[in-house]
């Protein structure tokens, strides 16, 4: 077949010696979508970033080559560039689409200026202002001046990814590699952005490398699928027939892990009092409002799960309820004592007794220190263990998020995105608090390791009888992480009951667009 790309016995291992990728082989049509998947620290965002002649620090390249196959002019071996010239390739003949737009959007230039940039920096031959305005009209987003005047942080979670993909797709490059676009996105916006990532490589005869650990986006949009397993490929195929007939034992493990709406929910806890209750919370940031007045309780032991697409005010009810946002009224109560709005106006206990994780483990930990010094920061502040008592403690608790102990010295940025997650959740998890409130925390993760975190998260609550706020856009992890379902739209709670009812059942017909809308296999 006609190729755009062409990777053949690709190694990368670390400065010390230790190999990371082992010959990794893979080819990409122009048109074609092919599909990386793998779990964290499989190697795959490695074999990904090593398409742009890019690796991270302490990172090297073992060998191999990664050819790409212009439109204009001669194949060109990425790696065996110099730094300038590759830099001069990525934006134009290979673009980059991160994880997070929200990092890598620059948050002080107005979007169309940060298009406009990528087209000069590569010497666009034609008119910048007619480029820009015809990208963002093929990702779906308005192209009038009113709109590339917007600030990133004006825009939605879905928007921002749209421009980070009219961004990639500006010069018209040969290969995309897209690296977990839709990951933190709910599933109507996650089906705007896949919709708008298979119309421009099919239109436009663009290779894409899609890196993801959902199985289910894989099977609605990739030609073809390559598991990565250890720093090995291990399987590639035609997308149907990995995902129908697997091989390799791997992906067996990866297919089994992926959640089910099908799958039978547990039985929801017996009555009792709520150990954490909001009343009648509302939010307005001037004329608009976020939330209208919302109540919502969770009982010892119990998840329920929040559930709701980008803009819903999913979010900002769960940081009023941790005291992290307090411009709101109505009142947030632990087993009946009212709490004061703000993190800082509540007493230790209180703090230690609810803790927050959150969406993005990039921006939640701090990059300077190691992760073994992050999970021990609330124990210092909240409790009075002594620093022997608190370096067990944090031990236990890595072991329990399933890290390995050599993990703990090291700095955020030497871990995989799943790695950060579970660093985060351990962090949260190490005081044993009375209610966990969960914000996207496993968005990030592929399916083996969601599935890990969930179970863990299941046993946590039994053991401790800990509560759980599971703030969510993916419905299908539902039967397998909640109890009870509230369904968040526009501020309002439409839609609340115990798992099987609202799945197999719901009454509302948001709810019933929602469950459409949710990938499957």
């Amino acid at each position: 077949m006609t190729k755009a790309l062409e990777v053949t016995g690709l190694a990368v291992r670390t400065a010390a010696g230790r190999p990371v990728l082992h010959s990794v082989s893979y080819e990409i049509a122009p048109g074609e979508v092919l599909a990386l998947v793998g779990e964290s620290g499989s190697g795959k965002t490695t074999a990904g970033l090593a398409a742009l002649g890019h690796f991270r620090r302490g990172l090297v390249s073992g060998g191999g080559k990664v050819v790409l196959h212009p439109r204009e002019g001669e194949p060109v071996d990425v790696l065996s560039l110099d730094d300038a010239a590759r830099r001069q390739l990525r934006g134009n003949a290979v673009a980059y689409i991160p994880q997070d737009p929200a990092l890598s959007l620059n948050p002080a230039l107005r979007v169309g200026r940060q298009i406009a940039e990528v087209l000069e920096t590569h010497g666009y031959a034609g008119s910048a202002d007619e480029r820009v305005a015809e990208v963002l009209a093929e990702v779906g987003l308005p192209s009038d001046e009113a709109y590339q005047r917007r600030y990133p942080h004006q825009l939605s979670g879905g928007q921002q990814q749209r421009v980070g993909i009219a961004m990639a797709f500006a010069c018209r490059p040969s290969v995309v590699v897209l690296d977990e676009p839709t990951t933190g996105l709910d599933v109507k916006t996650q089906a705007l952005v896949l919709e708008t990532v298979r119309q421009l490589t099919s239109e436009h005869g663009v290779a894409a490398l899609y890196i993801t650990h959902d199985l289910a986006v894989v099977a609605q949009l990739a030609d073809r699928v390559a598991v990565m397993y250890q720093g090995n490929l291990v399987e590639c195929g035609v997308a149907e027939e990995v995902l129908r007939r697997p091989k390799h034992a791997y992906t067996k493990r990866l297919l089994a892990a992926v959640p089910d709406l099908g799958a039978q929910p547990a039985p929801a806890p017996p009555p009792d009092d709520a150990v954490l209750a909001a009343r009648d919370i509302r939010v307005s940031y001037g004329l608009q409002k976020v939330l209208r007045g919302i109540d919502l309780a969770v009982t010892r032991g119990e998840s329920v799960m929040l559930l709701g697409e980008s803009g819903s005010g999913k979010t900002t009810l769960s940081q009023c309820i941790a005291g992290l946002n307090r411009g709101f009224s109505g009142t947030v109560a632990l087993e009946g004592t009212p709490l004061a709005p703000a993190a800082r106006q509540r007493s230790t206990d209180e703090l230690r007794r609810i803790q927050y994780v959150f969406q993005s483990p990039f921006s939640s930990l701090n990059p300077r220190k190691t992760i073994a010094q992050s999970i021990e920061v609330p124990l210092v502040r909240l409790t009075s263990l002594s620093r022997t008592e608190r370096r067990k403690r944090v031990a236990e608790t890595l072991d329990r998020v399933r890290l390995r102990q050599d993990l703990a010295n090291r700095l955020p940025d030497q871990l995989s995105g799943g790695e950060r997650q579970r660093a985060a959740i351990a962090r949260a998890l190490v005081t044993t608090p009375d209610v966990l409130v969960c914000d996207e925390v496993t968005s990030a993760l592929d399916v083996s390791v969601q599935a890990t975190i969930v179970e863990l998260l299941g046993e946590l609550r039994r053991e401790l009888g800990m509560a759980m706020l599971f703030v969510t856009h993916n419905i299908a992890l539902a039967p397998e992480v909640a109890d009870r379902i509230a369904v968040l739209r526009g501020g309002e709670i439409v839609e609340e009951g115990p798992v099987e009812a609202v799945l197999n059942s719901p009454s509302h017909e948001y709810t019933s667009e929602l469950l459409a809308t949710t990938p499957r296999l």
